[in-house]
């Protein structure tokens, strides 16, 4: 059987607003035939009047009949007994994987997923790739490149707590560092998912992942083993910006959102909550006061502002501190704080290269090690790194005083003491399987396989810190406490605003924009007017044969329109979307110069006077008697793509 795009298929979610989410992801994979259930009962009689569906899609818990007895139930009758079937659960333990298996599902998806990751599920399955059949990992077949070196494959997210492998890469790329045993290559991956995919199924020879899942991984069979911890520390809990309600008051009965079920976050937050009196856990769960939902780290500040169901996530910095900084969170704390120099993150390598290469396994973690004291030692050169390696596409905006900040904070991630230690992971175990039901026992020594990680920190020398566990209701209480006897604004607050700017003038005011959203500044050109467009919108130019739309930025603050002269310009922006590069042309009077300003310049814009509406801007920054308005960018083109009637891609070739 093939994926058809035209086929039909069953989509059973009892959340409203879960199911449209998912719905739009089919869309836009070009699956438009969708039925829509809302639990297993309502699937049965869809099925029953809709013969000709080829595939179902379904959540695991929902009232009444859930996707394990719907599966059972379609599996126990012969019309559908070979009906393709994916589950997607917010439940990530391989034991529930298993389950599915046992009960008849083809595949299963954890939620929630990129649209990349649906397709991947959906051709599996009609290619026959059946969960059963994968529940075995295969073998990992080591590479070899054209020098006869290894080729190691790692895999990684968009978080601080994966910087060593960024430092070690550009010390590589930079003939500082010369691998003899291998050649890195490194793969950014969207979410967990794909990384324990990856790692489970042998597409990748290692990779950062979290510590309670490469245990979970490890409980069913993958063969792996942890050589290295990635970090220690480096999360942080934030809470939605502060209203007058009580902090275990604005908590109770909302979402708080987690990058992983298996998960430091999720067990550290459980402290947290239960220290306050609260009982969390994921929705499926009958009395929780506190609802956990698992979202991609670099979309939790998105779904924060966006949802009024939310009220904070935890997450691996620098997310949490962008939040913060952008004006969209408060702290509430550091991971640190509670589980001082706790384990997070860690380096899980297959088997099949530690029982073939072990010389190659040596020498990353040698080079591990010394990237996590080139860190500590150099954090601003290691958040230049940082951004590059975390932020490739400038699509998360990502800023080095950011990841500077996060480095120096005292409480912040650590990398110079990579070590892993035995009763750390006894503490995880013990909490997740005894507290929140989660997990497998394992025998974490046969999991550890320190020779690498000891012989490499024993030649690196330094720091051996152990970690300190604290009390989490003393803590918890402390903290609101603390958090609500105070007014003062987070040194965090102003970091997303620090940067370079590129100077500009309208009238006889002085603007400033990020330079990281300057592609670049061309001289007036002809503008081609475009019927139906709003007055500011001046229509568009070619440049170099792309179409952009061009706004005179005068009439948009509504400034009286001038003629152009010999020093105006058009600024050329690039403003990221969630999927995408817009690029933009924004004419102005002139430009000036690029400036450096500091955190400690900038101050908010009062509510009047300064010649443009107040949600654009940014920011105040104040140099002697000068001021300059700083301009926010996705603020003032909140929606770029809808400034020209019936445009679907700014970056279309010129006609």
């Amino acid at each position: 059987m093939t994926s058809g795009k035209d086929q039909l298929i069953l989509l059973v979610e009892d959340s409203a607003i879960t199911r449209k989410m998912e719905i739009k992801v089919l869309n836009s994979l070009g699956y438009h035939n969708i039925l829509e259930a809302e639990n297993g009962e309502h699937a049965l009689r869809l099925l029953r009047d809709n013969p000709h569906v080829a595939l179902v899609i379904s959540d695991w818990n929902m009232p009444g009949m859930g996707g394990l007895e719907l599966v059972r139930a379609l599996r126990s009758q012969e019309a559908y007994r070979d009906l393709p079937f994916i589950m997607a659960t917010g439940r990530a333990q391989m034991k529930e994987r298993m389950e599915a298996a046992e009960a008849g599902a083809n595949n299963v998806i954890t939620k929630p997923f990129a649209p990349q990751e649906l397709q991947s599920a959906i051709d599996e399955t009609f290619a026959g790739k059946t969960l059963a059949g994968r529940q075995h990992s295969r073998v990992r077949q080591p590479e070899r490149t054209t020098s006869g070196r290894l080729r190691l494959k790692v895999a990684h997210i968009q978080i601080t707590d994966h910087l060593t492998l960024g430092v070690v890469k550009s010390l590589i790329e930079t003939g500082k560092l010369k691998p003899r045993h291998f050649e890195l290559e490194t793969l950014c991956m969207s979410s967990w998912n794909p990384v324990q995919k990856a790692l489970a199924e042998g597409e990748v020879d290692a990779a950062f992942v979290l510590a309670p899942l490469a245990m979970d991984l490890f409980a069913y069979g993958v063969p792996l083993h942890i050589i290295l911890l990635a970090h220690k520390n480096g999360s942080i809990a934030v809470r939605k910006k502060a209203s007058a309600q009580s902090l275990k008051a604005m908590f109770q009965g909302k979402t708080f959102y987690i990058p992983h079920e298996l998960s430091i976050h999720h067990i550290l937050s459980h402290m947290f909550f239960t220290g306050l009196g609260l009982n969390p856990g994921m929705g499926s769960n009958a009395g929780c006061d506190v609802l956990y939902e698992v979202v991609p780290p670099v979309r939790m500040p998105e779904f924060l502002s966006g949802q009024s169901s939310a009220c904070g996530f935890m997450v691996a910095e620098p997310i949490g501190t962008k939040a913060i900084a952008a004006g969209l969170a408060d702290e509430l704390f550091l991971s640190g704080e509670l589980w001082e120099n706790h384990p997070c993150c860690v380096v899980a390598m297959r088997d099949e290269i530690l029982e073939q290469h072990p010389e190659a396994a040596q020498e990353l973690v040698g080079m591990l090690v010394h990237a996590g004291k080139y860190i500590s030692v150099n954090p601003d050169n290691a958040a230049e790194i940082g951004v590059d390696f975390l932020d490739p596409q400038g699509t998360l905006g990502l800023k080095k005083a950011i990841l500077k900040n996060v480095l120096a904070d005292p409480m912040g991630v650590k990398t110079d003491d990579l070590l892993p230690l035995a009763d750390d992971f006894v503490k995880i175990q013990d909490y997740m399987v005894e507290r929140m039901g989660l997990g497998s026992r394992i025998d974490v020594n046969r999991l550890l396989d320190l020779r690498f990680a000891e012989k490499a920190c024993l030649q690196a020398g330094g720091v051996s810190r152990r970690s300190v566990l604290h009390d989490a209701t003393d803590f918890a209480h402390k903290k609101v406490a603390d958090l609500e006897n105070q007014a003062v604004r987070s040194s965090k607050a102003n970091l997303d605003r620090e940067g370079q700017y590129l100077i500009f003038t309208l009238m006889d005011q002085t603007y400033g924009l990020d330079v990281l959203t300057v592609k670049e500044i061309v001289g007036m050109m002809p503008i081609r007017s475009v019927p139906e467009v709003s007055s500011e919108v001046k229509g568009v130019v070619n440049l170099r044969g792309k179409v952009i739309p061009v706004v005179d930025l005068r009439l948009k603050f509504g400034l009286p329109e001038l003629p152009y002269h010999n020093r105006t310009c058009i600024i050329i922006l690039d403003i990221p979307r969630t999927d995408r590069i817009i690029p933009l042309g924004i004419v102005v009077d002139t430009v000036s110069h690029v400036e450096n300003i500091k955190a400690t310049q900038i101050e908010d814009a009062p509510a009047y006077g300064l010649g443009a509406p107040l949600e654009y801007i940014a920011g105040l920054a104040k140099d002697g008697d000068k001021v300059r308005i700083l301009l926010n960018v996705h603020r003032l083109f909140s929606h770029p793509e809808a400034l020209l009637p019936n445009q679907r891609n700014e970056g279309q070739e010129a006609a």
